[in-house]
């Protein structure tokens, strides 16, 4: 992610690179040679030695906190990439640090920039299926397939594993949709290949009022080419799908379809629902959400970023009340003479965490 960011960034028209800091020798070597780009490896000299106005990180999640925090500290407007961190206290001090300082923050949950997620936010707003019920979350991909070998990513300490790697989109687009849940119930982490951490995570949100959301994420599944992230919301007058590629929506009789739809299905394309970049790279998104993270800057002040710190911050509490009640084990288990005595048992709630 941090060469794709490079070489987004560096397109922008109103942006000049200063410098890139990296641990491989051999990537720094090749952007000193073609782009002439100046080189750190180690990241406080960097910070000493270049003046900066904002900053992308883009290291191992564990590095987030100190490399985000050092910046903040120095006045740079800071996009980091996700998961924001690995521990709630760091997100909340940062989230403090930056407000503090006002400063443009931004996390890089780049769905909240493909278009057909952006509709599914529109349509909910504008009340299209009603009241809301339940919703299923989902998110696979082909990125552990063998027990062998390990990357800081497949690692608990160092990447947080397929609940803070992947989980995390499809739990930062429910936040988005529908805010923090009540708490999570019948959390299950499994090991399919890896050794250190979870390759698959199931979980159960809960929200006031009956609502829930269901989510189901797997990143040892070669049956998908590459990660897919998708969204099923179900409402009483009707019901909501999107991948990357387009947005669908059944609208019962009764219903109040919003400008351009009619009762029955809708179908919207993300190559329609999306503006034209400057630069691709992987996807119009990637680029869009530098953009944005630009623009805010540009507007002198800290704006309600669709991004922020501070939203990124509730989808690590979300990950936090997953990893508790997975913990926990089972509300009740076979033989229990009396489940009701037992029924809070493995469900967490947000006040209490």
């Amino acid at each position: 992610m941090g060469l794709s960011h490079h070489a987004m960034i560096n397109a922008h028209p109103r942006v000049k690179v200063e410098t890139v800091c990296d641990a491989t020798g051999y990537v720094l070597d090749v952007l000193s040679k073609y782009t002439g780009i100046r080189t750190f490896t180690d990241f406080d000299t960097m910070l000493g030695e270049v003046e900066l106005d904002a900053m992308i990180v883009a290291t191992p999640s564990s590095m987030h906190a100190r490399m985000v925090k050092a910046a903040l500290e120095r006045g740079i407007h800071v996009f980091c990439e996700k998961p924001f961190c690995l521990s709630s206290r760091d997100g909340e001090e940062l989230v403090a640090l930056a407000r503090q300082k006002n400063l443009v923050n931004q996390v890089g949950y780049h769905n909240r920039f493909v278009g057909a997620f952006q509709e599914v936010k529109r349509l909910l707003d504008a009340g299209a299926i009603g009241e809301v019920t339940h919703v299923l979350a989902e998110a696979y991909g082909p990125v552990v397939l063998k027990p062998k070998g390990s990357t800081w990513r497949s690692q608990r300490s160092e990447g947080g594993g397929c609940l803070y790697d992947y989980a995390a989109h499809p739990l930062n687009l429910v936040n988005w949709y529908f805010g923090m849940p009540e708490g999570v119930g019948g959390a299950v982490l499994n090991k399919v290949f890896s050794r250190d951490t979870d390759d698959e995570v199931f979980a159960t949100l809960h929200y006031q009022g009956g609502r829930s959301a269901q989510l189901s994420v797997n990143w040892s599944d070669e049956s998908y080419r590459k990660m897919t992230t998708k969204i099923t919301i179900w409402g009483k007058e009707g019901r909501i799908y999107a991948d990357r590629q387009e947005c669908q929506a059944y609208l019962r009789e009764g219903a109040s379809p919003p400008g351009g739809y009619k009762t029955g299905w809708n179908v919207r394309y993300t190559t329609d629902l999306t503006e034209p970049v400057w630069f691709y790279v992987r996807g119009e998104e990637y680029s869009a959400q530098l953009d944005y993270f630009v623009r805010c800057i540009e507007e002198k002040g800290a704006p309600a970023n669709v991004n922020s710190f501070a939203s990124a911050l509730e989808t690590d509490r979300v990950i936090e009340l997953i990893l508790a009640d997975s913990a926990a084990g089972p509300a009740h288990r076979a033989g229990d003479a009396a489940p009701a005595a037992k029924a809070r048992r493995g469900f967490f709630s947000f006040l209490r965490g």
